[in-house]
């Protein structure tokens, strides 16, 4: 990340000197600020925000120790200079952009000591380049560190696809909870990163790593603040219930899910040969379904049964619960709808009746109508209206 040519650049000098400052102060900031000041209305991870934190603070250090490549005398000095402060990257911040990727996936426990296995053959690679002086120990590393990034990226590809398929099954509002672009997107800076590995020669790359730098820790500080926490844990869920605009009655509950454990001892009442009754009657007569973020293991507890009863219920009917949930939602939007224009009042817009109809985000909304329907609300609407 830094070349001897930059030693005489003073507009590089500044840009190095404020990428580590800007990701000094984000790190701190991610470390310590309680809540979100970019979305407020969203609960981050604490692990996933001290691990982002950890990738700001290997920035610095690797900002730190590669002055020492400028300040190095030619010949096989510099060689072995290069190939410590490069090794350090490879085993510091790259690393750790893996690891921020990891647990941006929230529906399992994914173990992330194989990133320290695969490193140990780069580290092999440069103590055997430190002995022998080998001048092309840096291209091996980096040649290395190239497929082993490629393959992480096939796994996250299949990681991601699961990850959304969990979410289709376990929760009807997808917004701050989607990831692959995030992910997408970090494993292209993965891959910046390994190319201008091979050509460190160039003051234009060095720049260009610069501005990769702050877009890197632009968009981890962006994704950590905006993705909302999906708590498996054993935690409680307190529900009650209260009167709400439109008169209708709905619950009111956090966002955290309760134990999957306590379910199968507390909530096993049910078998799913009646699941479909229970819907009827405590999801779809009460209108549950309205309640924002409702997850599948929340349902399954107000129903009287567990999520893997409830979970099988929905695979035999050959739907998801996410396609459940808004199939419900679309039905009482269209309801609602035509009661407010055979009411002669003037009629909510379509953004006040997705909201009443279990909606926080009016995106979700469409999308879920469009699927369900067929068409977009704006023309379904104008056919309502017979315009």
């Amino acid at each position: 990340m830094y070349n001897s040519q930059g030693i005489n650049d003073i507009l590089f000098l500044m840009s190095y000197g404020g990428v580590a400052m800007y990701a000094l102060i984000t790190g701190l900031y991610l470390l310590f600020r309680r809540g979100n000041a970019i979305d407020p209305s969203v609960s981050s991870s604490k692990i996933l925000r001290q691990w982002a934190a950890a990738f700001m603070f290997s920035v610095v250090a690797s900002h730190l120790w590669w002055p020492l490549v400028g300040l190095a005398s030619d010949g096989d000095d510099k060689l072995i200079r290069i190939i410590i402060v490069e090794v350090l990257d490879y085993i510091t911040v790259f690393p750790l952009i893996i690891v921020v990727m990891i647990y941006m996936l929230q529906d399992r426990k994914r173990e992330i000591w194989p990133i320290a296995v695969g490193l140990l053959p780069v580290v092999m690679i440069a103590v055997i380049g430190l002995v022998t002086r080998y001048e092309l120990t840096e291209i091996a590393m980096a040649a290395y560190t190239l497929l082993a990034s490629i393959a992480f990226i096939i796994y996250m590809v299949r990681a991601v696809r699961q990850y959304r398929r969990w979410l289709r099954d376990n929760y009807a509002d997808m917004e701050h909870k989607e990831v692959w672009q995030s992910l997408l997107l970090l494993a292209a800076i993965i891959l910046i990163y390994l190319v201008y590995a091979f050509d460190s020669g160039s003051l234009l790359l060095e720049y260009l790593t610069q501005i990769n730098s702050v877009v890197s820790i632009s968009f981890i500080v962006w994704r950590v603040e905006t993705l909302q926490k999906l708590d498996c844990g054993c935690q409680r869920e307190d529900w009650t219930e209260k009167v709400v605009s439109q008169g209708e009655e709905r619950l009111a509950t956090g966002n955290s899910e309760a134990c999957e454990e306590k379910e199968n001892v507390s909530a096993s009442t049910s078998t799913p040969s009646n699941i479909g009754s229970l819907l009827e009657k405590h999801c779809e007569e009460k209108k549950i379904y309205l309640l924002n973020d409702l997850s599948l293991s929340q349902l399954a507890l107000h129903i009287g049964t567990n999520r893997t009863y409830l979970s099988a219920y929905f695979a035999q009917q050959g739907i998801t619960y996410n396609t459940y949930i808004n199939r419900l939602r679309i039905e009482y939007f269209i309801k609602i709808y035509r009661e407010q224009v055979s009411s002669l009042k003037r009629p909510l817009t379509a953004q006040q009746l997705a909201e009443l109809s279990g909606y926080k985000s009016y995106s979700t909304f469409s999308a879920a109508f469009k699927k369900i329907m067929g068409e977009n609300v704006t023309t379904w609407m104008k056919s309502e209206n017979g315009s």
